[in-house]
């Protein structure tokens, strides 16, 4: 018995419509099923469990949860990993526990110098921001120099000049200021002028049970969303007295931020003239293209390799498309918490 040509080719077709009726189901049901991850740092350092009381711990590990949780809800709504990234480090750099906005260090000139950026995996693209002073919110800045100017870094009075441009909120400098920092400023400058080391990287800041890293205290985040796209955010008020507009690896791409969806995203925390002479957020994922070196392998190679080699101290975070994670770190400790693909919330602060 033969078949009506007409007849079999709306069939063949009604066929064919049902089939990838079903396939465009099933890959959106994966891509709703893809697993999402955030991890979060806010810096590396001296940080022994004897240096730390029970409050200041149960503080530090509480902002790091809030932080964390908010930034996951944005992804498990089906936000961007852009958009997870700036929440979970507004709510640091809103804290004086960090060295990033409020409770941002003093430069010698009693003053808050801020610097951020941020990285897109999907493209590429990147915003950075340096030596801001009445920015609320840098790393939200660093997102506007990337998506509304053709550029990648602003810095000081034009950079704040653009943000103003765009209704960013300014503040006074007066608002990043806390006593803590203020003390640790004044320690500095007794030492340097008896003569003794100024620039010692370790400080006991009276009234304060936590010594306070002068090099350290970055924040910063990645993100994997569910579209399958990383970012990395960073942001820090540098180092302790710092002079001359000096400024770190937070702001620049590749040395302190870098995410490429091809690799991973990476954000640093450290002593940041090592890392800008080793690029050494760029060559987390330079590991994995072109050695074709895993994340945790790359990370790990990167930190107790590169950076220690070239005496250099502090540690990073990364994240890879599959929601893998890495935490290294050659200090004592580094605030640090994850969400990952699973939903599994972990921070810790010490070594393992």
């Amino acid at each position: 018995m033969s078949l009506d040509a007409p007849k079999t080719s709306k069939l063949l077709c009604a066929v064919l419509f049902f089939l990838l009726l079903i396939s465009g189901r099933e890959a959106a049901a994966q891509s709703e099923e893809r697993g999402v991850a955030l991890v979060i740092h806010g810096g590396a350092g001296t940080i022994l469990p004897g240096n730390m009381t029970p409050d200041l711990e149960q503080e530090y590990q509480d902002k790091l949860t809030e932080a964390l949780r908010a930034g996951y809800a944005v992804l498990e709504r089906g936000g961007a990993s852009l958009d997870a990234v700036i929440t979970s480090i507004q709510i640091l750099e809103a804290s004086p526990l960090f060295n990033a906005g409020v409770g941002a260090v003093f430069t010698s000139e009693g003053t808050v110098e801020l610097d951020a950026s941020l990285m897109n995996g999907a493209g590429r693209q990147a915003g950075a921001v340096a030596g801001v002073a009445h920015v609320k919110s840098p790393i939200a800045l660093a997102r506007l120099v990337m998506e509304a100017s053709p550029h990648v870094m602003m810095v000081g009075a034009g950079a704040e000049a653009f943000a103003r441009e765009h209704g960013q909120e300014m503040v006074e400098n007066e608002y990043f200021h806390t006593d803590r920092r203020r003390k640790q400023l004044e320690q500095i400058q007794q030492r340097e002028q008896s003569g003794s080391n100024g620039d010692a990287h370790l400080l006991n800041v009276p009234g304060y049970s936590e010594p306070i890293e002068q090099k350290y205290g970055t924040v910063g985040a990645v993100a994997l969303d569910r579209a399958g796209n990383l970012a990395a955010g960073t942001s820090t008020g540098g180092m302790t007295n710092k002079r001359f507009g000096r400024v770190g690896d937070a702001p620049i791409i590749g040395a302190g931020t870098y995410a490429d969806n091809a690799t991973c995203a990476v954000s640093a925390t450290g002593h940041g003239e090592y890392y800008i002479r080793g690029v050494l957020a760029y060559d987390v994922a330079a590991m994995m293209r072109y050695a074709g070196l895993g994340l945790a392998q790359a990370a790990n190679a990167v930190i107790h390799g590169t950076l220690t080699e070239m005496g250099g101290t502090g540690g990073l975070i990364a994240l890879d498309r599959e929601g893998h994670i890495a935490m290294p770190f050659n200090t004592a400790g580094m605030y640090r918490g994850y969400i990952d693909t699973a939903g599994n919330l972990v921070i810790k602060i010490y070594r393992d």
